[in-house]
């Protein structure tokens, strides 16, 4: 598969500064202020709230029994400004979506808007049936992580209006080997070049701009609503939003065990996207 000629003529339209011709506005610099008032609630596959109690690192931690999730049963996601639901049994991510709000640095153009449809892992008959699911929720952030016989999988992810939002991460107890993930990208958003970085964003005819976030990953395919990733054990399927998306960053460093902050992006690129302009207070 190939990007559509649609998506080529759309980047053609962009580099001509066409956004401000349709009147799209511009967006504010990325910072914490996007976090602001964000916080996940979990409900259970049988349809009851997750509690989770404070533990003594100040953070909230609960291990799900394997009798609470049932084979292929429905982990709910609900935030302030992102939902999803996940597949307890793959860790499959559905209906990712990002909810319009009054934060300022909303991207969404005040339309709750399905950024996927899914991010499933193609795990043919291996489940993470029969263990139990350890959730943490702390800082308005969510982290779960399930362990079956062969494949343990994480989620990370921030309810935050931009930034860096989501993640997963694949390892299979051998340590070695690759998992296939699909990301189908929601009716009103499609893949293009941007011309102003030449990199492969998401994003729609608004101001909501994204990328899939890859470490030790290939893309295999590729077209305008959908891209197919080999992730080797250990790497990672990442997601960042808004001026995030469209910085001028190097790539992430090939780390797939023990990853520490040197393996991260530091201080601050260039954004020549002009959708989205500075907000003048020197965060990042």
């Amino acid at each position: 598969m190939h990007l559509s000629i649609r998506l080529r003529a759309l980047g053609a339209l962009l580099s001509l500064g066409v956004c401000a011709l349709f009147g799209v506005p511009t967006a504010h610099a990325a910072n914490s202020n996007g976090c602001s008032g964000g916080g996940f609630s979990l409900t259970l596959p049988n349809g009851s709230p997750l509690l989770i109690p404070k533990s003594k690192g100040g953070g909230n931690r609960v291990d799900v029994p394997s009798q609470s999730l049932p084979s292929h049963g429905i982990l709910k996601v609900r935030g302030t400004y992102v939902d999803f639901d996940i597949d307890v049994s793959t860790f499959a991510v559905y209906n990712y979506t990002l909810k319009a709000t009054t934060n300022p640095l909303d991207i969404t153009g005040g339309v709750t808007t399905v950024l996927f449809t899914r991010k499933e892992p193609i795990l043919g008959t291996t489940t993470l049936d029969g263990s139990s699911m350890r959730v943490e929720n702390k800082d308005g952030g969510v982290r779960l992580i399930r362990e079956g016989q062969s494949l343990k999988m994480k989620i990370q992810a921030s309810d935050c209006a931009q930034g860096g939002i989501f993640q997963m991460e694949p390892e299979w107890a051998t340590e070695t080997g690759t998992i296939d993930f699909v990301h189908t990208l929601g009716p009103n958003v499609f893949y293009f070049t941007n011309p102003y970085t030449g990199k492969i964003n998401f994003g729609n005819l608004d101001l909501i701009r994204g990328k899939d976030s890859p470490q030790v990953a290939a893309k295999l395919v590729q077209d305008e609503h959908e891209t197919v990733w080999r992730v080797t054990s250990g790497g990672r399927m990442g997601g960042v939003l808004g001026e995030d998306a469209v910085e001028n960053s190097p790539a992430a460093t090939p780390c797939t065990k023990n990853c520490q902050a040197q393996n991260q992006v530091h201080g601050r690129y260039d954004v020549p996207d002009p959708v989205y302009e500075s907000d003048g207070d020197g965060e990042d």
